[in-house]
């Protein structure tokens, strides 16, 4: 499992560095990686989700091939985009979005935070909003996109979107839950320091490669 920091980096340029990753993955000439970075100003909609959801478009935005509505990325909210190869690891969705969202529970944890599941909501969340959003592509059951976990994070560009398609959507930090200084590289470590552990308890992979589909 290769894990790379790419810190500070524009959402075009972090996703033709998937692409390459993704095509290399279903190809077998790659590893599985998780990529970790922070994005400039940018909100991101799914590939069925709702442009009215965008209340204000001062904010430059990117229609992309994954599931869920309209985000936010910006400074201070951590991005990660796993590309896992499903085919090898069961090929259970589902299973890998619960996966995602219990990475993201642990690594708050940490942080002496309770954070939960909703029903029928993808994400994590606090008693005070969404902390993290989850939006997962799958192309030849091999992943692309994934989390965002606001840990510093201007949560003002919220207010201008329905989060996640849902309006009045309450929006959180970590910064904000645990009123203190939470530094970024401590965030990414124990991200870093989880994932592929947990990964290999809840989809561990499989001797033989199953057919990937479409």
């Amino acid at each position: 499992m290769n894990i790379i920091d790419l810190g500070l980096i524009d959402f075009d340029a972090a996703y033709v560095v998937q692409e390459r990753l993704a095509a290399e993955v279903f190809a077998g000439s790659g590893e599985e990686t998780l990529l970790l970075m922070e994005h400039p100003p940018v909100y991101t909609i799914g590939s069925g989700g709702d442009e009215g959801n965008i209340l204000d478009t001062a904010i430059e935005v990117r229609r992309i091939n994954r599931g869920g509505d309209v985000t936010y990325h910006g400074p201070g909210q951590l991005v990660g985009y796993p590309v896992i190869d499903l085919a090898r690891r069961g090929c259970d969705l589902h299973r890998y979005l619960r996966f995602v969202e219990e990475l993201l529970m642990l690594v708050v944890a940490d942080f002496r935070l309770a954070a939960f599941r909703v029903p029928g909501r993808t994400g994590v969340w606090t008693a005070r909003g969404k902390l993290a959003s989850i939006g997962v592509g799958v192309r030849h059951w091999v992943t692309m996109h994934g989390f965002a976990l606001n840990v510093t994070t201007d949560l003002a560009p919220f207010t201008r979107i329905n989060p996640c398609g849902m309006a009045g959507c309450p929006v959180t930090s970590l910064e904000a839950e645990v009123g203190g200084n939470v530094k970024m590289i401590e965030v990414k470590a124990r991200v870093g320091a989880r994932f592929e552990g947990l990964l290999d308890e809840f989809m561990p992979l499989r001797d033989s490669e199953k057919d990937r589909g479409f």
